[in-house]
C-alpha cells in the first residue's frame, strides 16, 4: 500500500493518476464524515465536490507531519465544509436561551460514557444513523467535540457561538443520543 508521503511525492512529481488514488483513498471515509454532520446523501455529496475541489487545488501548499497527518487533513477539509454547508443553508439556529446546567436525570444509571469513546453494542452504522437525526445543531457540536476532538472554545469560534452554548449543546446532543441507544439496547 503507498504511504500518504509517496502519494504526496507522486502529486508534486505532476502524475495526475496520483490525484485519482488521493480521491479514491479518500473518498468513502469523506462521505462517513459527510454523513456525520448533513444525513441527505446528495448534500453531501455536493459538500464532497465542494471539499475535493479545496483538497486537490491546495495539496501542493500542505504541510506533511507524519502518516496519518493528510487523513486529518481531508477531514478537517470535509468537516468545515459540512459545517458552512449547514450554515449557509440555515440549517441550524442557535438560540442564547439554552440553560447552563440541563436536568440530567435521563442519563442516570447509562452505562455509556460519550467524553470520546464510542458505545458498544451498537453498530457503527447504526450509530451514524443516530446521530443523523439529532437535530443539526446539536448533532454539528457532537461531532466537532467527539470526532473531530475540537476543544468548545474553537468549536465556539468556528460556529459563531458562545462557549458555554458550545457545551450545552453537547451536553444535549449526548443526551439525546444516550436515550436514542437506550431505546435500542432494549430492543
Amino acid at each position: 500500500m503507498e504511504t500518504e508521503r509517496q502519494l504526496l511525492e507522486a502529486i508534486r512529481s505532476g502524475e495526475r493518476a496520483a490525484l485519482r488514488r488521493l480521491y479514491d483513498r479518500y473518498a468513502d471515509y469523506a462521505m462517513a464524515i459527510g454523513l456525520r454532520y448533513i444525513p441527505e446523501r446528495d448534500a453531501v455529496r455536493d459538500v464532497l465536490q465542494d471539499s475535493f475541489v479545496k483538497i486537490l487545488t491546495s495539496i501542493v501548499q500542505f504541510k506533511y507531519h507524519g502518516e496519518g497527518s493528510l487523513k486529518a487533513w481531508v477531514s478537517r477539509i470535509v468537516s468545515n465544509r459540512a459545517v458552512d454547508y449547514l450554515r449557509e443553508n440555515r440549517r441550524f439556529v442557535f438560540v442564547s436561551g439554552i440553560p447552563d446546567e440541563p436536568d440530567d436525570s435521563m442519563l442516570d444509571g447509562f452505562p455509556v460514557e460519550m467524553s470520546g469513546a464510542m458505545p458498544s453494542g451498537i453498530p457503527p452504522d447504526k450509530l451514524v444513523e443516530m446521530i443523523g437525526r439529532l437535530p443539526a445543531n446539536y448533532r454539528t457540536v457532537l461531532n466537532l467535540f467527539i470526532f473531530e476532538e475540537r476543544p468548545h472554545k474553537e468549536i465556539a469560534q468556528l460556529l459563531g457561538i458562545k462557549e458555554s452554548t458550545s457545551a450545552s449543546l453537547f451536553f444535549r446532543a449526548k443526551k439525546m443520543l444516550a436515550r436514542m441507544i437506550r431505546e435500542e439496547l432494549k430492543d
